[in-house]
């Protein structure tokens, strides 16, 4: 697989971040994984950190581990989120508003994947596409005045599953009721997210709007949570097995290509980022090829239209 890396041999590394003293990231799933990792690095560069996540018991243990191992003087909070509901992200999202002054990058970090059996959000979703693409996408329409007005950035984590499914999406039937399978799903999900980051940029583009930029990068095969907390028991075997071998990396180096979004300066909107090495699953951070049918115009219209109706909500460009 050839990609070109701007960042030379080792690519891109979080030694590039200088002081962000004054700067807010917004970060969704920070309780472990690439959101812990990432979190962790912005405040050891001085950032304000604001964590969304579902759990209030493990954001506090998670806000206890940060103090313990950067020292009390870091300025990070939490604010309680569900994705799966709509209703909680709307709520989410009126509290950041009123609590956070500036949003210089919202990380859309938290995913679920691999469900094993049809299961639907409260708002009657199927849950991975109702999580990993609906809750982020209002959750950015939310927060967009706000990322606007700071000259901010959006960052959606996506993965190489995108590349994994039907290679489009399954307009006549979202809740996939026919035929429901884990992978397929998760994939739709995940190309749902990334097409939605490209369509943002030609909006933006035509509305002659130069102040936020949107970011896709993914994580390649890091040793998260992610399919231990969500996958079925065979899935979560073999990704037990899969760990222990050199085609998995670890979370920390998981969250560069995220870091890289948020914080490089100049960085092509264009590109799609990530491990440059072997099936993108590992390797030096750089920019990866993306497949055509993840910039498909017309799908990518369609899939906008249909999820503002879904979560009824506009987009305000």
């Amino acid at each position: 697989m050839s990609s070109k890396n701007q960042f030379g041999k080792q690519g891109w590394t979080p030694d590039r971040i200088g002081s962000l003293k004054g700067k807010t990231f917004v970060i969704t799933g920070t309780t472990s994984g690439t959101g812990f990792e990432a979190a962790k690095i912005l405040l050891s560069k001085e950032a304000k950190v604001v964590m969304l996540n579902r759990n209030p018991k493990k954001a506090a243990d998670t806000l206890t581990t940060l103090k313990q191992e950067l020292g009390n003087a870091i300025d990070v909070t939490n604010i309680q989120i569900d994705l799966a509901v709509l209703a909680s992200v709307r709520k989410a999202a009126e509290e950041i508003l009123k609590t956070v002054p500036r949003i210089d990058a919202l990380m859309c970090n938290a995913a679920i994947a691999q469900v094993p059996k049809q299961t639907f959000t409260v708002d009657g979703f199927e849950s991975q596409l109702g999580v990993n693409h609906y809750g982020n996408f209002l959750l950015q329409a939310l927060l967009y005045p706000r990322i606007e007005a700071s000259n901010g950035r959006i960052v959606v984590v996506g993965s190489m599953g995108y590349n994994l499914g039907i290679k489009t999406i399954q307009f006549d039937d979202m809740n996939w009721d026919k035929n429901y399978n884990p992978n397929s799903v998760y994939s739709q999900s995940k190309l749902a997210q990334i097409m939605c980051v490209y369509e943002l940029q030609d909006r933006l583009k035509q509305a002659g709007n130069t102040k936020v930029k949107v970011y896709a990068c993914h994580p390649g095969a890091s040793a998260t949570s992610l399919i231990r907390t969500s996958g079925s028991l065979l899935t979560r075997f073999v990704w037990q097995i899969m760990k222990l071998t050199p085609m998995v990396q670890s979370a920390e180096k998981g969250s560069y290509p995220e870091l890289m979004c948020a914080t490089e300066p100049d960085l092509d909107q264009e590109g799609f980022y990530g491990p440059t090495g072997k099936n993108y699953w590992t390797g030096p951070v750089g920019e990866c090829k993306l497949e055509p049918h993840a910039k498909d115009k017309p799908v990518m219209e369609k899939l906008w239209k249909v999820s503002e109706e879904a979560v009824a909500f506009k987009w305000n460009v």
